[in-house]
């Protein structure tokens, strides 16, 4: 049975939806630039090591990444409203979970937790914007959603390094912040947020599929995490563990094929236009999320500066992020192509983090300023006009399926990207730490010594110099490495086939597909 074509809103009534969906959004988004700039200081009076702290972003983002296309199924099935609100719910939890925590292990729990909430108002923003207004018209739309972002991501780091420097808050408080928010959040979208619900009968739920794919790229991420130090790259645990998240991904492709209702329809990810979107999302994932996380690391480790410092110096990249994605969004609206835009964005990310891959602890704060507006640029366009992309190709009924898998490949990138690259700099930074030291005839400890390297305050003098010049040295080689990833992305941009945007909430009525609906049920 066919869906009837949804109600036009007008522009007071989209506003009006879209304000709650915006705080949403914000409160989710803050919640992890407020932590990046906080996390060397939390960390470090946590006592914990690198790779403790690449883990308490990376548990966030895996959790977020598994349970996005769970969310975006069941959008497509059930009230996207009550979703909206229930993932606001888990991520109030997990917020006050997070802001008790005693150690790091309770913390990556927490955050794990956390993330959960995260990626569903994440991906139930972008299918509730979709289900209210034409591809033609959302890029507009899309540039109050770079506003969000930008304000999100400049505000964030800023609020972060304010919070961990003002004694009577303490870092506790990087996680309470966002609760009030919420609630706000959540009484806004109850007064606003109203979309039709289309009901289905002998409705299934791939739950195998998703625990599978969650299953598989946690084995893989961990085992990213631990070679090369804890293990060698020709080891019995790395054929394992390698071997297992294979088999475990192989098994997902399997039952998601077979599945009535996969969470990952494989049909919309073989085509062209979403095939060459998750390919470009992959790298700007590792740009939007690699980039906020050890930037902030480099300014206060790698170049000595206080959290808040930290913040104000992240400004270019957040300023380059608000200002392509609204300039961007206008002039899609305005001329209907999408492809262009994309492919500036692009290449404009590989010239950033060319920029960056040079960094190291006396490199000119002008210069870095620069690399990060560019990379800030290349994110902003590209990032929410691939899902715009995307969403132009599908019809309403799959809007929330599609939206979901684009956002799980970008989740992907980031979760990878933080966790490749937070090992190769954690491996980087305990050579350079263990050259320096033999240098001085130190022996190293090997982190043996019960004090975290990035706890600076418990360290002599001289040992903090060792560890700020490995820190701001590593900080390059890592972006370097995310160049030439970005670099795939440019060829996904370049490949995607140009289209115009089309000017209605729901495709064209087509007759051939209501049998392959009816014998999808």
């Amino acid at each position: 049975m066919s869906a009837p074509e949804p109600k036009t809103m007008t522009h007071r009534e989209i506003m009006e939806a879209l304000s709650g969906l915006l705080l949403v959004l914000f409160v989710a988004l803050s919640s992890s630039t407020i932590v990046s700039t906080a996390l060397p200081t939390i960390i470090g009076q946590l006592n914990g090591s690198q790779t403790q702290y690449t883990w308490v972003v990376t548990a966030t983002l895996l959790t977020a990444t598994a349970s996005t296309p769970l969310w975006g199924k069941l959008a497509d099935l059930y009230s996207k409203k009550l979703l909206v609100q229930v993932a606001i719910v888990v991520y109030v939890l997990g917020s006050i979970i997070a802001g008790l925590t005693q150690n790091t292990e309770q913390l990556i729990a927490a955050r794990a937790f956390q993330g959960l909430g995260m990626g569903g108002v994440q991906a139930l923003v972008q299918v509730a914007i979709a289900a209210m207004i034409p591809p033609r018209e959302r890029g507009r739309y899309n540039g109050y959603l770079g506003g969000v972002m930008g304000l999100a991501t400049v505000a964030g780091p800023l609020m972060g390094g304010l919070i961990v420097d003002t004694s009577w808050l303490g870092w506790r408080w990087c996680f309470f912040i966002g609760i009030p928010i919420a609630i706000l959040a959540l009484i806004v979208l109850q007064k606003t947020l109203h979309l039709p619900v289309l009901r289905r009968e002998n409705v299934k739920i791939d739950y195998l599929g998703a625990s599978l794919i969650a299953a598989g790229v946690s084995v893989i991420l961990v085992w990213v995490s631990f070679v090369d130090s804890s293990f060698g790259w020709l080891s019995w645990q790395t054929f394992a563990m390698v071997g297992a998240g294979v088999v475990l991904l192989a098994l997902a492709a399997f039952v998601e094929s077979r599945a009535a209702e996969p969470v990952v329809p494989l049909p919309i990810v073989r085509q062209r236009t979403t095939a060459l979107a998750i390919l470009g999302s992959l790298a700007v994932g590792m740009a939007m999320f690699g980039g906020s996380v050890f930037l902030g690391q480099y300014f206060q480790i790698g170049r000595g500066y206080s959290p808040t410092e930290a913040g104000l110096l992240t400004i270019p990249m957040m300023f380059g992020l608000a200002a392509a994605s609204t300039v961007a969004g206008r002039l899609i609206t305005r001329t209907g192509n999408i492809k262009p835009f994309v492919v500036a964005g692009t290449i404009t990310l590989v010239a950033g983090f060319a920029g960056l891959s040079v960094l190291d602890h006396d490199t000119p704060l002008w210069y870095v300023g620069i690399a990060m507006l560019l990379v800030g640029a290349g994110v902003g366009m590209s990032m929410q006009n691939l899902v715009l992309a995307v969403q132009n190709t599908v019809s309403l009924k799959d809007i929330g399926a599609a939206s979901s898998t684009i956002a799980f490949f970008r989740s992907l990138g980031g979760t990878i990207g933080v966790s490749v690259l937070g090992a190769v700099l954690a491996r980087r930074v305990a050579d350079s730490m263990t050259t320096q030291l033999a240098g001085m005839g130190v022996q190293s400890s090997g982190g043996d010594s019960g004090i975290s390297a990035l706890n600076l305050g418990s360290l002599p003098p001289a040992i903090q110099h060792v560890v700020r010049v490995a820190y701001g040295d590593a900080t390059g080689h890592i972006f370097l490495i995310s160049m030439f990833i970005a670099v795939v992305g440019v060829i996904a941009a370049v490949a995607m086939k140009p289209s115009k945007l089309r000017s209605t909430v729901d495709l064209a009525p087509a007759p051939a597909a209501e049998p392959e609906l009816v014998a999808a049920k």
